[in-house]
């Protein structure tokens, strides 16, 4: 009997499973949906959206509780470039900020503002079916509201060559 156990464990470790549900997390904020399998989508769910709940409170928040909220926030997705020489070295640019970094600014920016009305549920589970090479149930989680889905459905899409058989060789349709 499984009493009082509450997360999937995922076929991992837990610091496996920590690790991936913030690479997940972090794909998640900056790309707005990920397609990944539908236990890991449903492990995801409320870990994102206590990221955004973080970010919607440090809006209203006094300047330190912000901070705070902020700190908390960054626990959630990989720290990024731990060995960043601050001004860059000899011949050297300074690198980029990585994902987590952006991943951070973005929950307490863009989305905080996004969401600031809505009282919660801020992902969308869909099922998208079986994958073809084991027969794992695919999902895909997305942010709701996200302005890039309508400016896809908006765009219209190019039409694809027909192939005429193996290779593209054989008889022309007419």
């Amino acid at each position: 009997m499984r009493h009082k156990v509450a997360h999937r464990k995922l076929g991992r470790t837990s610091e496996h499973r920590n690790s991936l549900l913030r690479n997940l997390c972090t794909s998640l904020i900056v790309n707005e949906y990920i397609d990944t399998t539908l236990p890991k989508a449903k492990e995801l769910r409320p870990f994102v959206e206590r990221v955004i709940t973080l970010g919607k409170r440090a809006q209203s928040a006094e300047p330190e509780q912000a901070v705070h909220a902020r700190r908390l926030a960054a626990g959630y997705f990989h720290a990024g470039n731990m060995n960043r020489y601050p001004y860059g070295t000899y011949k050297r640019k300074n690198p980029p900020r990585t994902a987590g970094v952006l991943a951070v600014d973005k929950v307490f920016g863009e989305l905080a503002e996004r969401y600031a009305e809505r009282p919660g549920g801020y992902t969308r589970i869909l099922k998208l079916g079986a994958r073809r090479g084991d027969g794992a149930e695919i999902a895909r989680i997305e942010l709701v509201d996200r302005t890039s889905a309508t400016e896809q459905a908006e765009t219209p899409q190019p039409e694809k060559k027909k192939k005429r058989g193996l290779f593209g060789f054989g008889k022309k349709s007419a």
